[in-house]
């Protein structure tokens, strides 16, 4: 009997992942929004402005997430807050874990404001862990391990922009094995 209480409750979690995965188009608006906004630090960060204001509007310029997520879901159709699934909600659980960590990119940012942009990509990319899991994604695990790794390595031998620009370019190649992902779901 608990050998098929078990096998049910799986089969039960398995099909709200899927149905996860599916009505929230395995979280590409959010990707779409993201390349825009790593786009938009890297270009920040091109500029003359001094270190901490360039990292001051790299905060401002994260601000943008939400109505740029909710812009792109309204043209794929994906409605974000979707109460009907409760896993919606470990969904946002898994993005509202990445606040926690943008505490030591905020204690960066006045101790070491050369290596906030590094800091931020690693905290970006390693958010995307567990989602992987979530969406039955490979890709949301590949994008995560090599852009945190990836991130450390240029962070260390190039300079802020190229870091974000390179996780703009990680996400995109996301967003398009998302899309894949996606129709043949």
């Amino acid at each position: 009997m608990k050998a098929i209480t078990k096998e049910y409750h799986e089969n039960a979690l398995n099909e709200m992942r899927i149905d996860c995965a599916r009505t929230q188009k395995k979280g590409l608006p959010f990707m779409l929004a993201g390349i825009i906004l790593w786009l938009g630090i890297g270009a920040v960060h091109l500029t003359s402005l001094a270190i901490e204001t360039k990292n001051l509007i790299t905060f401002c310029v994260s601000a943008l997430l939400m109505p740029l997520a909710i812009l792109f879901a309204h043209f794929l159709k994906v409605k974000i807050v979707d109460r009907v699934n409760p896993l919606n909600k470990v969904g946002l659980l898994f993005t509202v874990n990445q606040f926690l960590y943008i505490l030591i990119v905020m204690w960066i940012y006045s101790e070491r404001p050369e290596g906030m942009v590094m800091a931020y990509a690693i905290v970006f990319a390693a958010h995307l862990l567990p989602f992987s899991w979530l969406y039955y994604s490979v890709s949301y695990r590949v994008a995560s391990i090599c852009g945190a790794v990836l991130a450390l390595v240029l962070g260390i031998l190039t300079n802020p922009a190229a870091v974000a620009f390179t996780v703009s370019g990680l996400i995109a190649v996301l967003a398009v094995a998302l899309s894949r992902e996606v129709r043949k779901m």
